[in-house]
């Protein structure tokens, strides 16, 4: 095969303009707020349960790390070339995504200080990096592939800094709105950390790249991202029923479970912090 250009094209993440960027952050900041509900869920629980709502919160934030990367993918384009996934090196990203958010929240999940804060946000932000870049491992394109090593090293450092921050956020955080700050920091991590790795990327295409019959990366990916975005909105169902929430309610406006009622009033571990 012969190159096609003399210089390399540089990936086009924009596509769609902003919409697939705003809809790969509102995926990110859903898996990470319902990651971290499950987390602050965890320490209120009965002990035999702690490991269940961790674990839940894993894959909550793993598929929100997996859909916010193939969301941002659709808007991905080389000129006109097409683009193909091996879909088991696809699917391996989901896999990892939630090993490395079970890691960081079951450590953080026990015991919540800055050591395990710290620790939390490196573990998930070198997953974040691992996940970006196994997916594009699994990404085929007519053409030679090259990354500026420079700009990969800082999205690294975007993703563990900015996930740290967010992590020891979601440590302090007690009540449903400070989750939700914690989350949307988070997911601009996870964001951030995707589109600084893609202005890595550049392509050099080959001379006998076809053009006819191109498919569409919507096309493509869509079957991929039914499955787990499914997944992800029956999770943020299920936390949204338990009745810590009403429980934050209660809290907001400054009343405690059972006041006005005659039911007992008992504070949770989670409640005594």
């Amino acid at each position: 095969m012969t190159m096609l250009n003399a210089v390399a094209l540089p990936a086009n993440g924009f596509t769609y303009g902003l919409v697939t960027p705003a809809l790969a952050y509102t995926m990110a900041s859903l898996g990470s707020a319902v990651g971290l509900r499950c987390a602050m869920r965890a320490p209120a629980s009965q002990q035999r349960e702690q490991g269940g709502w961790l674990l839940l919160g894993a894959v909550a934030v793993g598929i929100g790390i997996f859909t916010m990367h193939f969301v941002a993918m659709v808007g991905f384009s080389v000129g006109d070339a097409p683009i193909e996934y091996d879909m088991l090196t696809t699917y391996g990203t989901l896999v990892l995504a939630v090993l490395v958010s079970a890691a960081a929240l079951f450590l953080v999940g026990y015991r919540r200080n800055l050591a395990t804060a710290f620790g939390g946000g490196v573990i998930l932000g070198l997953g974040v990096a691992a996940t970006h870049y196994l997916g594009m491992m699994g990404m085929h394109v007519g053409g030679a592939v090259r990354y500026d090593t420079r700009i990969v090293g800082v999205s690294v450092g975007v993703a563990v800094v900015v996930t740290t921050i967010a992590m020891w956020c979601a440590t302090k955080a007690k009540h449903l709105g400070a989750s939700l700050g914690a989350a949307l920091i988070m997911g601009l991590a996870f964001t951030g950390m995707h589109y600084t790795g893609m202005g890595a990327m550049t392509v050099r295409l080959y001379s006998d790249v076809g053009r006819a019959g191109t498919s569409s990366a919507l096309g493509t990916l869509t079957p991929v991202l039914i499955g787990p975005v499914l997944l992800l909105l029956l999770i943020t169902l299920f936390v949204s029923l338990d009745p810590m929430m009403e429980r934050d309610g209660r809290r907001k406006w400054g009343s405690r479970p059972g006041e006005g009622t005659g039911e007992k009033l008992e504070w949770t571990p989670f409640e005594r912090q």
